[in-house]
Parts: C-alpha cells; sequence; structure tokens
C-alpha cells in the first residue's frame, strides 16, 4: 500500500527582500553600536582624541557581502593596540589600555555583538 502526500509552496519574495534588507541594515547598525559602546567604555587612548574621534570610523563598503568593519586609521594605532604594555594616560578615558576591542572579541562583552545584531534584526526585519 503506498501513501502519497502533496504540497504546495509558495515563496514570498518581498518578505525575503525584506529580510535581506533587515541582514543589512542590522549589521551596519551593529558596528555602529559597537563603536559607540567602545567610545562609551573610555578604553580607547586619548591624547588630543583624534585617534578616537576623528581617526576611528566605520566602513560599510562590503556590507551587501556580509562584512563591515571598525577602523582606527592612525600611523600610530596599531602600535598602541598591541603594546599594552605603554602607560597609557587616563586624563580623559579612565580605562585607556593597549587591545582595547580585546573585551569585545573574547573578553567579558564577547557576547555584544551577536546579541545586538539579533535585535537589531528583529526590529528591522519585524518579527
Amino acid at each position: 500500500m503506498s501513501n502519497f502526500v502533496k504540497s504546495t509552496i509558495k515563496i514570498n519574495f518581498p518578505k525575503i527582500k525584506q529580510l535581506s534588507r533587515a541582514t543589512i541594515t542590522a549589521l551596519e547598525e551593529t558596528i555602529e553600536a559597537l563603536k559607540t559602546e567602545v567610545i562609551n567604555a573610555q578604553v580607547m587612548p586619548f591624547d588630543s582624541g583624534n585617534m578616537q574621534n576623528n581617526s576611528t570610523f566605520i566602513d560599510t563598503s562590503k556590507s551587501k557581502q556580509g562584512s563591515v568593519s571598525l577602523i582606527t586609521a592612525t600611523p600610530y594605532a596599531r602600535r598602541m593596540y598591541y603594546h599594552p604594555e605603554y602607560n597609557f594616560q587616563t586624563k580623559e578615558n579612565a580605562h585607556a589600555q593597549g587591545n582595547w576591542l580585546e573585551p569585545w572579541i573574547s573578553g567579558k562583552n564577547k557576547d555584544f555583538v551577536g546579541k545586538a545584531f539579533a535585535k537589531l534584526y528583529k526590529k528591522e526585519a519585524g518579527l
């Protein structure tokens, strides 16, 4: 004896497009939230404020491919980032340190990006 099953699939293309747009928007908003979080945590070395306020920016040029970047573009940013042994002044940023993104990569805030993206995606997708 043979059982037959019949099913019909209707693809909702407008909804798929909405979800795709929501992904890109949530990704861009997530990197903005990360930048704000890092600045508010006062962990970047701060002398004149140029590195944090003028030379740290977000690159969303590849967001449609699923990639965004938080970039600090000063000649000295790499040296300061990879040398936590430096004695950073803490007058402006109380927690200034090298490896300032480490708490969001593998430290106490490592879940921040995933949680922020999930929350923003749900909002953007209307879920």
